[in-house]
């Protein structure tokens, strides 16, 4: 195991001094330099691929594909997704503000970094949870605290080494240290922390955070479930839960962590998921992420022990190697030792349930990160979805909502709150501010709002649609389906004149507007 030196408290006091300081010089606010630094981390991945693999490898005895695929695909991809649209989401963009306020008022959405954050990652991708945020980070202008996770010491130092060599310090630091040290950085006030790891720890962030009135984001997990309904494909099924469970040997926020299966359907889950196992370890475990630490290692042994299950397949534990052989458990109750918390581990926990069953359990558990449905059906599909709430979804598969293009990846509830990945990323380190410049020449039209008042100027600010309906509707009457209210344009069209007619008028004429528009009429009066 690889240790270092933790942060000390006087080496984070300069440090957060050094990033204040060039946060207000707006250094980081410009383009060049974000672009420059997200290029600089393309070659820090690029020219140590064979370190990080070395690395994720002694960690996790992660294979090379699994680090290459799961890891630093995704921050290439996050990067070149940046350094793609950094010019376009940094200028801001118009909103659908009307014509006073957008046509006249030329009101515009301006995309401001937020200032210092502080970025938290997991042990479990110690790579992609703290340099995916950080690319969004970038992109949007920040400058950053990047916190490994201390767990996962052989990345940490890898990182300890390479990020200031090729990051700008001034603007990007790499802090070190355990559950005490960080209790000491959240005294800070930072202007925004991204926090991914579990839900105990993601509490206190949230906790200190909020003496600060700091904005967070939380990516967590929880117990995400797999619900494997008589009509679908339990081929695909067996097959691809088989292979999400030995993803890092299910050491993943988002893997499924137990499934429910219908009864007409369940045995032969089983056998097929056994089949699947065997299949993919044909050729040996030697292949195949092992458990982070021993500490983890015996919270899942400890489960496994205490369940009332019955153990199908696997079971096998190799404390030495810390490896966990796939393991198939049927027979599971909702108060089984396995359902007591998230997993974490390549177990299969089966609980034999309809899908109306499937979806009271669900409820009745905290939202989960995940929610994976095996159906051929589309009414059974929209069902589960209309009856559950997840941070996403993925259908006859697990995980891959996570990897949609522009789509925002995040949990619900107490599987987390924020989202990010693209523009959502983009927008999760920015603040958003509304800039309006009404013109001057609409002071005629604008004064019935001072002083003195005069109830009867109130018309000018009063709201009138046609589709409050009208009193005693009921909800049976109501219609569904957005129409653009041919009154509504009307109206819209008539404020926009009534505007530049009054404007004209208070100019004495030199809009032309009221001009203009009585030679309009005449000339089509006169075709008539």
């Amino acid at each position: 195991m690889t240790s270092i030196e933790y942060t000390s408290p006087e080496e984070f006091a300069s440090g957060y001094r050094t990033l204040q300081s060039t946060f207000a010089s707006n250094r980081t606010k410009s383009i060049k330099w974000r672009k420059w630094q997200l290029k600089q981390l393309w070659w820090l991945l690029e020219q140590n691929l064979d370190k990080i693999v070395d690395a994720l490898h002694t960690e996790l005895n992660r294979h090379a594909f699994e680090t290459l695929t799961m890891e630093v695909r995704g921050i290439k991809g996050d990067i070149v997704d940046m350094l793609e649209h950094i010019d376009e989401w940094s200028q801001g963009e118009k909103p659908d503000a009307g014509f006073l306020f957008g046509t006249l008022g030329k009101a515009w959405l301006r995309k401001e970094p937020l200032g210092v954050t502080l970025i938290i990652a997991a042990w479990n991708f110690p790579l992609y949870t703290l340099l995916s945020p950080m690319v969004a980070a970038i992109a949007a202008g920040n400058c950053i605290f990047l916190k490994p996770s201390e767990l996962a010491p052989a990345t940490q130092a890898l990182l300890v080494d390479l990020v200031p060599k090729y990051l700008d310090q001034s603007a990007i630091r790499l802090v070190t240290g355990g559950p005490a040290e960080v209790g000491r950085m959240l005294e800070f006030k930072f202007n925004h922390i991204f926090y991914t790891g579990g839900g105990k720890v993601g509490r206190i962030i949230a906790t200190a955070a909020a003496k600060h009135l700091t904005p967070v984001v939380l990516e967590l997990g929880g117990q995400a479930p797999v619900i494997v309904t008589k009509t679908a494909d339990i081929e695909l099924a067996a097959k691809r839960i088989a292979h999400a469970k030995l993803t890092n040997s299910g050491q993943v926020c988002l893997n499924g962590n137990h499934i429910f299966a219908d009864p007409a359907v369940h045995d032969r889950l089983l056998e097929r998921l056994q089949f699947w196992f065997d299949k993919f370890l044909e050729t040996g475990n030697e292949q195949f992420a092992t458990i982070i630490n021993e500490r983890h290692f015996d919270r899942i042994a400890g489960l496994l022990k205490s369940s009332a299950g019955v153990v199908v397949y696997g079971g096998d534990l190799d404390r030495d190697r810390k490896y966990i052989k796939p393991t198939i458990v049927r027979d599971v109750t909702t108060d089984d030792s396995l359902m007591s918390e998230e997993l974490f581990a390549p177990i299969a926990p089966v609980i034999v349930a309809d899908v109306d069953r499937a979806i009271r359990i669900i409820r009745s558990m905290p939202p989960p990160l995940g929610l994976y449905i095996f159906s051929k059906e589309q009414a059974e599909i929209d069902h589960i979805l209309d009856n559950t709430t997840s941070g996403g979804v993925t259908i006859n598969d697990l995980m891959v909502h996570a990897g949609v293009p522009h789509a925002p990846f995040g949990g619900v509830g107490e599987s987390g709150y924020g989202s990010y990945h693209g523009k959502y990323g983009f927008d999760a380190f920015s603040h958003t501010r509304t800039v309006v410049a009404p013109p001057t020449w609409l002071e005629a039209v604008m004064s019935f709002r001072y002083a003195p008042f005069d109830v009867k100027k109130a018309k000018f600010a009063e709201i009138k649609s046609s589709l409050v309906g009208k009193p005693g509707e009921t909800m049976e009457q109501q219609k569904v389906g957005k129409k653009v209210a041919v009154s509504t344009m009307l109206r819209n069209a008539v404020l926009a004149v009534a505007i530049l007619a009054a404007a004209d008028s208070a100019t004495g004429g030199k809009l032309l507007f009221v001009h203009t528009m009585r030679d309009v009429v005449d000339k089509v009066l006169r075709r008539k």
